[in-house]
């Protein structure tokens, strides 16, 4: 069979193909290297006169920090533009863990990220934008062409939430808190989440090699951990971890001892947590946990320990609960209700998973900075689960006590402290964010 012919209207389709802006800057490096404009159309199977207009506009284009995936250069579009955009993805994404997310809530959200920048550079320069970011229907649709965010309504427990049924629990559990006399020290929230503990964001600012590299298959790398603090937010027990490996190399390799980490740790196929393991849980972890924590501080002992309605923690709980921790009331949350009322749905996770995401990055970087390490280099060889469980630490000690207490604002907010009913303390929210991104750019920038 002969070479396939190209006809004309395939020619035209190759000549108009649109290029991103990354590309565009590929192109002009090479040139200004000495790659010859006729080499460069053959490399990128471009007309030369393509190649010659990209090279007219490249002030612009070696200037533009695009999102990724951009191809159209506007003057409207600015570095506030990018900025806001980075910021606002690392948002979206924390948020679809537990909160309704809609055009709306995230046109709002840019908006507000918008204008602090506009604020951040009027205080740095004389030259600030005046321009009022409209966020409208058509930069929404780009935005979500730009970061493939396929659905930004949120399903599953906080679309089906029954808000009449919270309503009326918040009434009963506030009746029941009076009636027994607990305080916000001796009531208690469990929650598990999912962990893909070697999965980077895809499409913040870290290359896609994970999806070529042999052997690196994230989704087989998910944990399940735990999550477990009272209402005062000053009593964190340590989190129950299941993993899908009893014993894995590294611990061999390290010489871990599971009794001495700062989790308790289970195995199965699926990582999943069981009423075994949570029972286990119970009764080794938080039983003697909340013990310690009435006696030191002196509280009359009872303790009561809210949960939703997953499998592994049936309504039987309380039967399988040592004699000594018969202390230990369990409360269980109404059906369909979880992302109104628990807190640790309540941004607690969401948390979590940041400072976990920015201890990631910063490992990575201090590992490659100065060095000639690729990122799948850093994959292979020097991030492992004994790594991991230093940065769940980290991240769970970073969660701080305010941010504890304010999960409670939707179940019992008479025991959320005044100053911080209003919010989940923004300023720190902030930080975090650009500090992830600020890491993102600079693993990114060296083309690892």
């Amino acid at each position: 069979m002969g070479p396939k012919k190209v006809s004309a209207k395939d020619n035209g389709d190759r000549m108009k193909r649109m290029m991103s802006i990354e590309l565009k800057q590929e192109i002009i490096e090479k040139h200004e290297r000495g790659t010859r404009v006729i080499e460069l159309a053959k490399i990128y199977d471009r007309s030369t006169s393509t190649i010659c207009t990209i090279l007219k506009q490249k002030d612009a284009i070696k200037s533009a920090t695009p999102a990724k995936g951009t191809t159209i250069l506007s003057q409207l579009r600015t570095n506030i533009h990018e900025e806001m955009e980075k910021l606002l993805l690392v948002w979206v994404k924390e948020k679809l863990a537990g909160d309704t997310v809609t055009e709306t809530v995230i046109c709002e959200k840019a908006r507000s990220i918008y204008a602090d920048l506009v604020k951040k550079e009027a205080s740095t320069s004389k030259e600030a934008s005046e321009e009022v970011f409209k966020a409208s229907h058509g930069w929404f649709d780009n935005f979500k062409k730009r970061t493939s965010i396929h659905s930004v309504v949120r399903h599953g427990e906080a679309a089906n939430a029954n808000v009449k049924a919270a309503d009326t629990y918040i009434q009963k559990f506030a009746a029941l808190v009076a009636r027994e006399g607990y305080i916000p020290q001796q009531v208690f929230n469990c929650d598990e989440m999912g962990l893909f503990w070697r999965k980077m964001p895809r499409r913040t600012y870290i290359t896609a090699e994970e999806k070529m590299m042999p052997g690196h298959k994230s989704i087989k790398d998910r944990l399940t951990l735990a999550l477990c603090a009272n209402a005062s937010g000053d009593c964190k027990v340590k989190p129950l971890l299941v993993y899908h490996s009893e014993n894995p190399r590294a611990f061999k390799t390290h010489k871990i001892l599971k009794e001495k980490l700062h989790v308790m740790w289970r195995a199965n196929a699926r990582a999943w947590v069981t009423r075994q393991f949570f029972t286990d849980w119970v009764n080794l972890v938080f039983g003697p946990a909340v013990k310690t924590y009435l006696q030191e501080n002196k509280l009359t002992m009872k303790a009561l320990l809210i949960l939703d309605n997953a499998p592994a923690h049936p309504p039987g709980l309380e039967d399988d609960i040592l004699e000594e921790f018969q202390f230990i009331k369990v409360l269980y949350l109404p059906p369909n209700t979880t992302s109104i009322l628990q807190p640790m749905d309540q941004q607690v996770i969401s948390n979590f998973k940041k400072l976990y995401t920015k201890h990631l990055f910063r490992h990575c970087f201090e590992v490659t900075e100065n060095t000639n390490l690729t990122q799948r280099e850093f994959w292979k060889d020097h991030y492992n689960i004994v790594i991991c469980l230093r940065i769940i630490d980290l991240a769970w000690q970073g969660v701080t006590r305010r941010t504890l207490n304010s999960a409670w604002k939707k179940l019992w907010p008479d025991a959320v402290a005044e100053r911080d009913f209003e919010g989940f303390e923004p300023e720190t929210e902030q930080e975090e964010l650009e500090e992830i991104v600020s890491l993102g750019k600079s693993m990114g920038s060296g083309g690892r």
